[in-house]
């Protein structure tokens, strides 16, 4: 039996940041850092953090709405939610059953899916599989994130660098030749303890030592992260690019995974994408995890900077260690 694929395309964007605006000149007087210090080394002047009262969930379903209305699409229509996230709610029930709750979307299916920053390509792939096949039409993909929850704030390596918000798509059946033409997913688990939260699971459970030892919080090997992700994410848009049959000189957009500018540069320089079709939000909103990509590509779409038939090339590194491609045309 054969099974003729459909062509799968985001139909739709959102994203949402909390309002609480957390500038470097703000860490100066909470941490032994600089505004200097912070920009040098990883390009942010400021990140979004969640209210006290607002979880990954809240974030979540303000960007979907906003994707879900820009899609013209009601809650009714969609078959599945998936929300990629390093900081569900809580471990179960999942983020996405919650945000099925909130939207009343009572016939879709819900899950999690964790890829820490690369959730968001690794969701969006999941995604048009189950859309090219014909088992689902409507899906909407959210990754959200409240790192200020896991982040330690006496840890001057890492606590300048993490934000929150979210941000959101919708994917349906487009068009032939548009949507998804290609994409990449890697994944070495031998790099997983050089961005980890070590407790909260069940190795460690959480207590007393756990809390006491600060591994509650996310720990990171920095100078090694940032080899792999160069090396990861450079030839993962290679492969997609190549699987598509496309060259780097076709590519209208670079989205790339906001998590530090120093990585970025290296990367798109490898790749010889001119800096002037690479979009960065770095240095508002700090890295977001899995909703980087997402509300970046809003705000490309939104201002309407992407056009018809543009091809946009997202690209992700994150914890696991995992990174991942999606080239698609819009």
């Amino acid at each position: 039996m054969t099974i003729s694929l459909r062509s799968v395309g985001i139909v739709g964007t959102g994203s949402y940041l909390p309002e609480r605006i957390l500038t470097n000149q703000d860490l100066e007087r909470m941490v032994d850092t600089s505004d200097e210090w912070i920009v040098t080394r990883s390009g942010i002047r400021q990140r979004r953090i969640a209210a006290d009262d607002e979880a990954t969930s809240d974030l979540c379903v303000k960007a979907a709405e906003r994707a879900m209305q820009a899609a013209g699409v009601t809650a009714r229509e969609l078959d599945l939610i998936i929300v990629a996230t390093a900081t569900p709610d809580m471990l179960f029930p999942s983020t996405a059953c919650l945000v099925q709750e909130r939207l009343a979307a009572c016939q879709a299916a819900a899950f999690d899916l964790a890829a820490g920053c690369s959730g968001f390509v690794y969701a969006v792939s999941v995604a048009t599989q189950f859309i090219a096949t014909g088992v689902y039409n409507t899906i909407l993909v959210v990754g959200g994130e409240t790192l200020s929850r896991i982040v330690n704030w006496q840890d001057r390596n890492t606590c300048v660098l993490f934000g929150d918000g979210a941000g959101a798509v919708v994917l349906r059946p487009v068009e032939a030749g548009r949507g998804v033409l290609s994409l990449h997913l890697g994944a070495d688990g031998q790099g997983g303890g050089l961005l980890k939260q070590p407790a909260g699971g069940s190795r460690l459970p959480a207590s007393i030592e756990t809390v006491q030892a600060n591994l509650h919080y996310i720990h990171m090997q920095g100078t090694e992260v940032f080899k792999h992700a160069v090396r990861a994410m450079g030839d993962s848009a290679i492969v997609c690019l190549n699987k598509a049959g496309v060259t780097v000189a076709e590519v209208d957009w670079c989205i790339p995974h906001q998590a530090n500018q120093r990585i970025i540069d290296a990367t798109v320089k490898r790749l010889g994408i001119p800096p002037e079709r690479v979009y960065v939000n770095l240095d508002r909103y700090g890295n977001v995890s899995a909703a980087s990509i997402p509300i970046a590509l809003d705000e490309v779409n939104s201002q309407g900077w992407i056009k018809p038939d543009d091809l946009v090339l997202l690209v992700a590194f994150g914890a696991g260690l995992t990174w991942g491609s999606v080239l698609l045309r819009w």
